[in-house]
């Protein structure tokens, strides 16, 4: 049953990260919920804000707070379609969210089991479960998508 709902709400946030790709943003996106209705969604702005911190995962955390009222997203889940970087990653830990489900990994900066766990870290104060490669090929096909894409438009 939950494999069903993880994937549901994936399909939400690679909804997300397809609006960024219309923008030409990296397309990831992120989808949180706690008990089981969701509430914040965001995709990565970093090229539109010009912000480095702009990404889908924190902007996402931000409107989730907001909407919660506090900085603690306990029993919260954040869905994203790309393995979070470590700027993510210390995000999601310092929210206190309970679980991360994702979908491609990130060879080149992957802080949630790729290049290193932050998440799983029994030196911090808290951990956040974790599932990796929920709807994985559909994420990582946009990405390489994306990638190809801007890479013909450099070459023209």
């Amino acid at each position: 049953m939950q494999g069903l709902q993880d994937e549901f709400y994936m399909a939400l946030a690679l909804k997300e990260a397809a609006k960024a790709a219309l923008i030409e943003e990296v397309p990831v996106g992120a989808v949180i919920v706690k008990n089981g209705r969701v509430i914040a969604k965001a995709h990565n702005l970093r090229e539109k804000r010009g912000d480095a911190t702009a990404h889908a995962e924190l902007l996402a955390i931000q409107k989730a707070c907001k909407r919660l009222g506090g900085w603690r997203l306990e029993d919260a889940e954040l869905f994203v379609t790309l393995e979070p970087c470590p700027m993510c990653a210390g995000a999601i830990l310092q929210a206190r969210v309970k679980r991360l489900i994702f979908g491609a990994s990130d060879p080149k900066a992957g802080a949630v089991g790729s290049l290193l766990n932050l998440l799983q870290d029994s030196r911090f104060n808290h951990q956040v479960e974790v599932k990796g490669g929920v709807c994985a090929n559909e994420s990582s096909r946009m990405l390489k998508e994306f990638f190809a894409r801007k890479r013909g438009k450099e070459r023209e």
